[in-house]
């Protein structure tokens, strides 16, 4: 990668949210030249981009013309048009990750069989065309309730995800190819992002500890270091390593895991990027998610990740029924806490549910930044301009 220490080197990244903005701030100082390609034209990334494509990310067309003007492609969303992505692999642009692993993530049916090829631990499933089957398959008790429903394609953040936990509860099913999974008696949630370059070298994260919004399915908290065993964190990053090494994989692979009531490390979903559980590592962590990132898809050496501080983040979300042009209630007070780091995205319309930005909160030990961390998310609301409730 010849031209990345001659600052000529162009870095596509394929949607322009808050990952890409994040990234791009790590690649600026590399003097790393940056290009978005995203529909939105006041997206996050885009404002601080060397460079901005509007564009749909499911058109060929559009990603394939984007492709082009870059040596090297990446992504902070799995819902891109691959065959766009593996033409222009074939005409010489590097990707990374490769077109065939975004395929596989794409589609979690795919997910689970290859889980289970691999025999790799994840919870049992069913995958069923539509309701009608699903419906039959209860009906001839292949499937019991209660169970989970996820569609196969497209579903991220909590959506595109369906608990069914009785035939009351079968007018919320989901239309589309789904996976159906036994619903887990579950005692934590927690992930673990793992990177590996070309060279086949691999460093895993921390494992962080979840805990979501109850409404909105989305991530509300994260703790690290986790309170789970010593044990645990080890089958998790020996699992993550796994994945990835089998998959072939250059880049981040973040690995969500679920600890049920048994304490056993079950394998719930991947996504092969930045994600939203290593934020915290912009400020706990030697080398941030983004900045490991860039050196797995560049094949250099990958950075440490031993811990500096502990830490937790909390994603802002906007407030329910709040809709319009944001407002960040609480924003001095928070700031005048020790160890509190704020990072807003950029968008200017919140509405509920909507990932307006994050906080870190680190601090020499865990329990006083859990204690930091509860008075600022008692302290900031993300609703609408007061002009406009």
């Amino acid at each position: 990668m010849e031209k990345l220490f001659s600052s000529y080197l162009k870095l596509g990244i394929i949607a322009g949210g808050q990952l890409g903005k994040m990234l791009i701030q790590e690649a600026s100082k590399w003097d790393i030249s940056t290009y978005i390609l995203d529909p939105e034209p006041n997206c996050p990334a885009g404002k601080i981009a060397t460079g901005y494509t509007q564009g749909d990310i499911l058109n060929f067309d559009d990603v394939y013309n984007f492709g082009k003007q870059v040596d090297i492609l990446t992504f902070e969303i799995e819902n891109v048009n691959t065959e766009a992505l593996k033409k222009l692999q074939q005409e010489g642009v590097l990707i990374a990750p490769d077109p065939t692993i975004l395929e596989l993530i794409q589609d979690k049916g795919l997910q689970k069989l290859f889980y289970q090829k691999h025999r790799l631990p994840t919870s049992p499933f069913i995958l069923a065309e539509n309701i009608d089957k699903i419906k039959q398959k209860i009906e001839q008790q292949e499937i019991q309730f209660p169970f989970v429903q996820k569609l196969r394609k497209g579903g991220y953040d909590g959506r595109g995800v369906a608990v069914i936990k009785s035939k009351d509860d079968l007018d919320k099913l989901l239309p589309g190819a789904s996976v159906i999974e036994e619903l887990v008696d579950i005692k934590k949630e927690i992930a673990v992002i793992v990177a590996r370059n070309k060279k086949g070298e691999t460093k895993c994260f921390p494992a962080v500890e979840m805990e979501f919004h109850p409404e909105a399915n989305l991530v509300e908290k994260l703790i690290c270091p986790s309170s789970i065993s010593d044990q645990q964190k080890k089958i998790a990053e020996e699992l993550a390593i796994q994945l990835i090494s089998k998959l072939n994989m250059e880049g981040l692979l973040a690995v969500e895991f679920f600890i049920d009531n048994y304490d056993n490390v079950i394998i719930n979903e991947v996504a092969p990027r930045p994600h939203n559980s290593g934020h915290h590592t912009i400020e706990s962590i030697i080398t941030s998610q983004f900045e490991q990132h860039l050196r797995a898809i560049l094949n250099l050496p990958l950075g440490s990740t031993e811990q500096k501080l502990p830490a937790v983040m909390l994603n802002l979300l906007g407030e329910e029924n709040f809709k319009g042009h944001v407002y960040y209630q609480g924003l001095e007070k928070a700031l005048a806490i020790e160890g509190v780091k704020i990072h807003l995205y950029g968008k200017k319309i919140t509405r509920p549910g909507r990932k307006m930005g994050h906080i870190t909160v680190i601090g020499k030990s865990i329990e006083t930044v859990i204690d930091k961390a509860n008075k600022v998310k008692n302290t900031i609301q993300v609703i609408a301009k007061p002009n406009e409730l």
